[in-house]
């Protein structure tokens, strides 16, 4: 256990931390404390209803999402941070330019999250350089990072110390950042006063419920994977749900419509850093240019970008399904004929999406 030497208090030493962390990028650090307990009850109830789909290993961690200190032995407290990732020449008004581009059958849609550096790698190495920041400080310090990467209950750990609030499609929500940042963590051997939640301010708004296209959102703060689009475009490894592929849309990897509607993404912030800039190719591409590049283009263009961790073979299935929806709205423009280069030699899960698209009625009045 490491403590703090009698000449540094834990309120100036969370200030320094900030300004640190400021410099690397992030836009808000808090501190949680270790005892998750009251949130043990909804994540076993999340589980037995099965609502996390075929993503395994929810379950075989179980509880221990809820008790930090049994992932992580020693740990007395929860660095919290947030990190925004809007790109940086995101203009006012964009939620209707992302509109726009749901509502254009032939464009590719991919959530802005990842058009650019996979977060992962951009949140670990920052969240450890200012880990080594802090032990440079106090001395030795027992640490360990973590985005989004180990059973890390983030959102409840964000709102215990004051990011925000839980919003009702279940993501961490800021009165000055909107719902558009990553969470991170670092969970030190070091005893910090936990910094003071916020209130919720959703109130009677049901704009993420009424904009989820699945139906995901099934009741305010619940989630059930199976539907959400994120989760059949990147978790989900197996043939997408007939039932559920006309509202998949153009969208070929993640969903972004519940918090395009939430009016508190007015006020979220451009990101601090170049890492979340859009990539080339990654936001207004085809369907058809997408569907042109063979494994070899997909891996040079997702070098270090989260989409690489579905695989091609993922790609291919989500772009047949955005393709076979465009087909169906009687949108072709070079469709038909790039899904049948794509169904030669493809995986048997890639030529069964294929086929589906294919399976779309030739419309008389089709763009061509």
């Amino acid at each position: 256990m490491q403590e703090l030497s009698s000449d540094e208090s834990p309120p100036a030493l969370l200030e320094r931390l900030r300004g640190w962390a400021r410099e690397l990028g992030f836009s808000q650090i808090a501190v949680a404390g270790i005892d998750l307990s009251s949130a043990e009850p909804g994540l076993l109830a999340w589980l037995a209803a099965g609502h996390h789909g075929r993503m395994h290993y929810m379950a075989a961690h179980g509880l221990k999402r809820a008790r930090p200190a049994e992932l992580v032995p020693g740990t007395l407290s929860i660095i919290t941070a947030r990190m925004d990732y809007l790109p940086r020449d995101t203009a006012p008004g964009w939620q209707a330019v992302e509109w726009s581009g749901l509502a254009r059958a032939e464009q590719a849609q991919l959530s802005l999250y990842a058009r650019g550096r996979d977060y992962h790698k951009v949140l670990r190495q920052r969240l450890q350089k200012l880990a080594e920041r802090l032990a440079a400080e106090v001395g030795p310090l027992g640490h360990r990072v973590f985005t989004d990467s180990a059973p890390v209950l983030e959102v409840e750990l964000a709102a215990r110390s004051g990011l925000g609030w839980r919003g009702k499609h279940t993501l961490a929500l800021h009165r000055e950042a909107g719902s558009m940042f990553f969470l991170g963590e670092i969970f030190v051997d070091l005893a910090l006063p936990p910094t003071e939640p916020v209130s919720g301010h959703c109130g009677a708004c049901t704009a993420c419920l009424d904009a989820c296209p699945t139906g995901a959102i099934t009741a305010p703060y619940r989630v059930d994977a199976r539907r959400c689009v994120s989760y059949l475009t990147i978790e989900h490894d197996g043939p997408i749900p007939e039932d559920l592929r006309p509202l998949l849309g153009n969208r070929i990897y993640g969903c972004d419509d519940c918090q395009l509607a939430c009016p508190w993404n007015k006020f979220a912030q451009p990101a601090l850093l170049a890492d979340f800039d859009a990539r080339p190719g990654m936001a207004g591409s085809s369907l058809v240019q997408l569907l042109g590049w063979d494994e070899a283009e997909f891996l040079r263009r997702t070098e270090g970008s989260a989409i690489r961790r579905i695989g091609f073979e993922r790609w291919q299935r989500n772009l047949a399904v955005a393709a076979g929806n465009a087909l169906r709205a009687g949108v072709d423009g070079g469709l038909r004929e790039a899904l049948q280069r794509t169904g030669q030699g493809a995986s048997a899960l890639v030529r069964e999406h294929v086929a589906w698209a294919l399976s779309a009625p030739v419309e008389a009045g089709a763009l061509s």
